[in-house]
């Protein structure tokens, strides 16, 4: 399928501001999830001076889904009140609180200031998500070609900067207090060289057409619009996938194959890695064989990685599953969001509806997940997370574009 197809027919060149605000939203996307991924890789040495059990683990972890449920629940009217520009920047600054809160947290082995930190930068990313994806699909329809997954690609690819920081402070022996705190001098550079680029009144009802309607009616017929909805499935399967490999991958690795902490924090480096490439890569893959072929095999794949990693008892096997667990996962969260947008007006409505149902996998993953860990392992798991994957594969069809919207 071309790329016309999908976004409609091309524009005229996108114009320079919009170039500078697509490498804003590059660096804006990598922030938070190197501020993440160097949280997570240091995950088993917080767990230790914490001296917290699996399950305490998991509602440690849900401070993180909590703020962020609640950053995806204001987000929406936060842009049809200010526009994205000023939401994007508070969550950016909430993700550089985070670092700092959590930092402290560690440093006095205190798990109510950990939860708390994380519970910001929570708070952040659910700000920036739906506002920066709002950005990310205007920019998107200036360009006319897909523009969002490349986007995401950099939040991976921060993600694996972060991870490669996180493996090699944990290799040196380094506490993790003073890794935060480089971490946070790094991310505030890139938050400074962000903001001048971000273009002021987007996603205001009045300035773009297909921005945020304010009636209530309105944002209740999103609610029943069973399309809308299979796609928010979507969304809801691919970000419980993606967010139960960042919330656990490392020690599953350890208390799931008894890997070593540094090995284990490895896998979850290349699964970042692999989602990073499959979501540079997977523009022109898209533009081919159109959204509802590739979410649905990469659905399968992810099916395929768990499977391994949680019925496989073999570290080398489920190392190498990894990577297709995070192939599968790469596109899913960007084109879902992508096919929300495109599938009627009110395109910040639409996004920030599927944004808060992705969220709601962030909420009641890590403490569910966290809970069966405790009891039955952390690979039996993963199972459930597994069916779900299958689900989206078959709810895949309704992320396609309608003839009226081409």
């Amino acid at each position: 399928m071309p790329a016309t197809s999908v976004l409609g027919p091309p524009p005229v060149a996108p114009s320079r501001a919009a170039r500078r605000h697509r490498r804003s939203l590059q660096l804006c996307f990598a922030i938070p999830g190197l501020a993440l991924a160097t949280w997570v890789t240091r995950t088993p040495d917080v767990r230790d001076g914490l001296g917290a059990s699996t399950a305490g683990m998991g509602l440690v972890l849900s401070g993180m889904a909590v703020g962020s449920m609640l950053g995806i629940l204001v987000a929406g009217a936060l842009v049809a009140r200010f526009a994205t520009r000023p939401v994007v920047a508070t969550g950016m600054l909430l993700v550089l609180a985070s670092v700092t809160v959590t930092g402290l947290g560690t440093a006095t082995a205190s798990a109510p200031l950990v939860t708390a930190g994380l519970f910001l930068i929570g708070a952040g990313m659910g700000l920036s998500e739906v506002a920066s994806n709002v950005d990310g699909a205007l920019v998107e329809r200036e360009y006319g070609r897909p523009v969002l997954p490349a986007l995401h690609g950099c939040y991976s690819l921060g993600t694996v900067l972060g991870a490669v920081l996180g493996v090699a402070g944990a290799a040196a022996g380094l506490p993790v207090p003073w890794h935060l705190a480089a971490v946070l001098l790094l991310v505030t550079g890139l938050f400074a060289a962000a903001l001048p680029g971000l273009r002021p009144g987007l996603g205001r009802p009045g300035p773009d057409p297909d921005g945020p309607r304010t009636d209530g009616g309105r944002e209740r017929r999103l609610y029943l619009d069973p399309r809308l909805l299979m796609i928010g499935g979507v969304v809801f399967a691919t970000t419980l996938a993606e967010g139960a490999a960042t919330d656990w991958l490392p020690l599953l690795m350890v208390d799931g194959h008894d890997m070593p902490a540094g090995l284990g924090s490895s896998v979850y480096a290349g699964f970042a890695a692999t989602m990073a490439l499959g979501r540079f890569a997977g523009g022109p893959v898209v533009a081919r064989l159109g959204r509802p072929a590739v979410l649905g095999g990469g659905a399968l794949l992810t099916a395929a990685g768990i499977a391994l990693v949680s019925l496989v008892d073999s570290p080398a096997a489920a190392g190498s599953a990894v990577l297709l667990w995070g192939l599968g996962t790469a596109l899913g969260f960007p084109l879902a969001l992508s096919a929300a947008g495109d599938s009627g007006p009110d395109t910040t409505g639409r996004i920030a509806l599927t944004s808060r149902i992705g969220y709601a996998a962030l909420l009641s993953g890590p403490p569910l997940l966290g809970l069966l860990g405790e009891h039955l392992g952390l690979r039996a798991a993963m199972l459930p997370v597994l069916l779900l994957a299958l689900a989206a594969a078959a709810l895949s069809p309704a992320t396609g574009t309608r003839r009226g919207r081409r």
